[in-house]
């Protein structure tokens, strides 16, 4: 593709997601619903005048990256910490039930094969970070306990999604799954999240250090961003999603985390002001192009809509998709209130659930009408998680 056309595209995307978005939110409606619709009609699903990209692509993981790390930046670590058995509960319950009741449904309900009804499964255990924490930000709902209990079981969701993912590689590629490297895997990203907050304040020490010597913070925003990226990798290397990578490069930096045997290393005042100031507007550039790309992925012109079997599909697995996760925030001692919003929290699939749909149709587990079906409920999912929190967090 040629350049211009792609300069022509990011022009449209950025300009229709942030007027969209803007006005979304002017009606009370979630800014991110509307710059995942911007995506949905300019993409393949109705007016095909944009199509999904490297570039885009890039800058779409770009934007999701900066935003995850935003919020690692303004998360309470210490609320985190009162929260994390309750997040690991959410997390656990929000992944477990609706695999299994994904593979159930699949093999008993409707006598699919065994792997396709596995791939079924673990499609559903999915749970878009992005989207959520994007939504949690729009409705200004951060820094509630609710948030931060979803925050913690997104994060771990995403471990679990991406373990679930190597084992059904491994199954559908040899037929068998080696115990051995998922434990590996599993080490590899429990060693990162250890490690990693240190290694992350010894190189904002060396940034901050620097700054002084060359006599200017305008050494800072390039330098952190640069440490934001080397950690996604990181992230990517040791088998974990890139976003998690960022969120713990955030975390390390904020203001309110300190290593208890490393006070030293903890970002100050200047610092991470100076680090906050100009994170924010890429982040507001860019997130936006993650959103709008989610909606580019969906096709809903694949979609049968006349199909007696589409639609049969369709009802049985979209309510497994949302008594799977919706029941999570059950299993947590809070107010019927933050239950749901926990649970409907917890709800979109999004770009996490295509990438499950894609690899199971790549691998030939997945028909054409079985794959429209799971298109259908990731985009449902996807779009009624922001109307629910909404409405939810108006009362």
């Amino acid at each position: 593709m040629e350049v211009q056309y792609v300069f022509l595209y990011l022009a449209i995307i950025l300009f229709s997601a942030r007027i969209v978005g803007d006005t979304f939110a002017k009606f009370g409606l979630p800014a991110v619903l509307g710059e995942i619709l911007v995506g949905v009609l300019l993409g393949k699903s109705a007016l095909g005048l944009i199509e999904v990209n490297e570039i885009i692509k890039v800058l779409a993981e770009l934007g999701v990256i900066l935003l995850l790390f935003q919020v690692g930046l303004e998360a309470d670590i210490h609320q985190l910490k009162k929260v994390g058995i309750k997040a690991f509960i959410v997390a656990f319950v929000g992944a477990f039930t609706p695999m299994l009741l994904g593979f159930l449904a699949g093999y008993y309900l409707l006598n699919l094969p065994f792997l396709t009804s596995l791939f079924l499964g673990g499609t559903l255990t999915a749970t878009s970070i992005g989207i959520t924490v994007g939504v949690l930000e729009d409705l200004g709902k951060m820094k509630e306990r609710f948030a931060q209990i979803v925050l913690g079981a997104a994060v771990l969701d995403d471990i679990f999604g991406v373990i679930v993912l190597a084992g059904l590689y491994e199954l559908a590629k040899e037929g068998q799954v080696h115990v051995d490297a998922l434990l590996l895997l599993i080490l590899y990203i429990g060693s990162f999240f250890v490690f990693s907050p240190i290694l992350a304040q010894i190189l904002a020490r060396i940034i901050q250090l620097l700054s002084r010597k060359l006599g200017t913070m305008d050494f800072v925003p390039p330098a952190v961003l640069s440490m934001v990226l080397f950690f996604a990798f990181l992230a990517h290397e040791v088998g974990s999603p890139e976003i998690l990578g960022a969120f713990t490069a955030g975390l390390a930096l904020s203001r309110r985390f300190a290593l208890p045997f490393a006070q030293f290393l903890k970002t100050d005042e200047r610092m991470a002001e100076k680090i906050e100031h100009s994170i924010l507007p890429l982040v507001w550039v860019l997130t936006p192009v993650f959103f709008v790309y989610v909606g580019l992925q969906l096709n809903l012109k694949a979609i049968d809509f006349t199909s007696a079997q589409f639609w049969t599909l369709a009802l049985i697995l979209t309510l497994v998709a949302i008594l799977g996760k919706v029941i999570s925030g059950f299993f947590v001692r809070v107010p019927l209130r933050e239950k749901l919003l926990i649970g409907f929290s917890m709800l979109p699939r999004g770009e996490v659930g295509l990438i499950f749909a894609e690899f199971g149709r790549q691998a030939k587990v997945y028909d054409d009408t079985l794959y429209a079906v799971v298109i259908f409920v990731v985009a449902i999912t996807t779009l009624m998680s922001p109307i629910a929190l909404k409405m939810l967090a108006r009362n």
